[in-house]
């Protein structure tokens, strides 16, 4: 059985410049694994028993960077699942999309990541060493631009 993990990719908006696009203003947050390859990723975990998918993106969220959901805005319309392997074994995790609602929040990190950024679409795809997560950060993007 393929293992299910749930997330959500935040980004919160800065007071753009008055030369520049609402878009340019936008920052992704990637958090960096204690574990491993210390690679970097949105917030996300395990499903939990009893617990549906979005559910369990909040609480993972809440977990890994302290932000608790009434500090965040769904964003209807989008939502994400990538499949890829893990040890040889099938990993699916599902991704919704979530504004911050004050970009001065403070994000408290759990003992399983290490350090956090909050990036630009260019340095975020940069840090997200994954094809699957680059591609998603892209088209989280254009989404959101799509909708200016």
């Amino acid at each position: 059985m393929a293992v299910r993990a749930c997330g959500l990719i935040i980004y919160r908006r800065l007071q753009p410049a008055p030369s520049s696009k609402v878009t340019d203003s936008i920052e992704y947050l990637l958090l960096q694994t204690s574990y491993g390859t210390h690679h970097w990723t949105p917030p996300k975990g395990h499903v939990d028993p009893g617990e549906d998918d979005l559910q369990t993106a909040f609480r993972e969220t809440q977990e890994e960077a302290g932000l608790q959901a009434s500090q965040l805005t769904l964003i209807e319309g989008y939502k994400k699942e990538l499949h890829y392997p893990v040890r040889g074994k099938p990993k699916t995790v599902v991704y919704w999309l979530a504004e911050m609602k004050d970009c001065n929040t403070e994000i408290k990190l759990s003992e399983e990541h290490q350090a956090f950024q909050w990036l630009k679409l260019e340095d975020a795809c940069k840090f997200a060493e994954y094809e699957d997560m680059q591609a998603t950060l892209k088209e989280v993007h254009e989404f959101l631009c799509s909708r200016e």
